[in-house]
């Protein structure tokens, strides 16, 4: 059975069509628990402090893709909605290549920035410097990691919810 976003709800469709969007959080949630266990027990409590003390500066910053998938899909559905599905192509090409390029600014950006921000935060001597280090480190992947948050909903929009997960667990 296919669920459609067009299609009337009830509260079992509505679970079987959020279902795998609630488990990929939960993964995703599960991949930082494991990260902050590995970094605790094998390399220290600084730098685990300094891992949740840089953490949320990526997260706000990832949240840019969140921002594009988010206004993007729903143009994106609109526009399809419309019977316009060149220019919804052409549109979600658009989100696609703005959030790659915003991705590429914004790690080059923070990278250089990412010293003082720690600082002006708080962090000072060894934290600090694990700060700078394991934020830059995770900066190289920021255009992806805001991918992975602009396609998360436009799975939903495609009416693939499922692909979400098997991203996010692959």
């Amino acid at each position: 059975m296919r669920i459609q976003l067009s299609d009337h709800f009830d509260y079992k469709r509505l679970l079987k069509f959020t279902f795998p969007s609630m488990v990929m959080m939960v993964f995703t949630s599960l991949y930082s628990v494991v990260d902050g266990f590995f970094v605790s027990n094998f390399v220290g409590k600084t730098p685990f402090a300094a891992v949740n003390f840089i953490m949320p500066v990526l997260m706000i910053l990832g949240s840019v893709g969140f921002m594009f998938g988010s206004g993007g899909s729903a143009l994106v559905s609109r526009t399809m909605g419309e019977g316009e599905p060149e220019k919804a192509r052409k549109l979600f090409s658009l989100f696609i290549y703005s959030t790659a390029v915003c991705g590429v600014i914004l790690a080059v950006i923070s990278f250089l920035f990412l010293r003082p921000l720690a600082a002006l935060m708080g962090a000072e001597g060894e934290m600090l410097d694990n700060c700078v280090l394991y934020g830059r480190i995770l900066l190289l992947s920021l255009p992806f990691y805001m991918l992975q948050f602009e396609f998360q909903s436009f799975f939903i929009t495609a009416e693939r919810p499922q692909m979400g997960l098997v991203v996010t667990v692959v």
